[in-house]
């Protein structure tokens, strides 16, 4: 089956245009197994090389698709909510937090953050969503 290439999203904030796509990584750790699941929300602005990557680890408390009960682009916490990094209007609220924490979008180098502490706020602003 070929392999289906990712493209960028686009969003439109106030006139200006940014680019944003979801990719999602893990360590092999042989025999088909895998651990340390990762989504990673990048967002730029258009025609600019710099750009943010939004980080969701895997951890104690902290859910990402795994390939077995968390559907694509889902972040969540245990026992909170759930968001869906497929949507824009999710994508638009974590961009919104970025920039209140101080992402400049035409700064031309590559800005990691972790999502986990931008989660709460973001999540306030979409509404709970709990897993069914």
């Amino acid at each position: 089956m070929p392999r289906r290439e990712k493209t960028a999203r686009r969003l439109v904030v106030e006139g200006e245009t940014f680019l944003w796509s979801l990719h999602h990584t893990h360590d092999a750790v042989g025999n088909g197994q895998y651990h340390g699941c990762c989504e990673i929300l990048v967002i730029r602005p258009f025609k600019a090389r710099g750009r943010l990557r939004i980080v969701f680890r895997s951890g104690p408390g902290r859910l990402v698709p795994d390939g077995y009960l968390m559907f694509s682009g889902a972040v969540g916490t245990a026992d909170g909510p759930l968001l869906n990094l497929h949507e824009p209007g999710t994508v638009r609220a974590f961009l919104d937090e970025a920039l209140a924490k101080g992402w400049q979008p035409d700064d031309p180098l590559t800005e990691e953050m972790d999502g986990w502490r931008l989660f709460d706020t973001v999540s306030g602003r979409r509404g709970e969503q709990r897993p069914e």
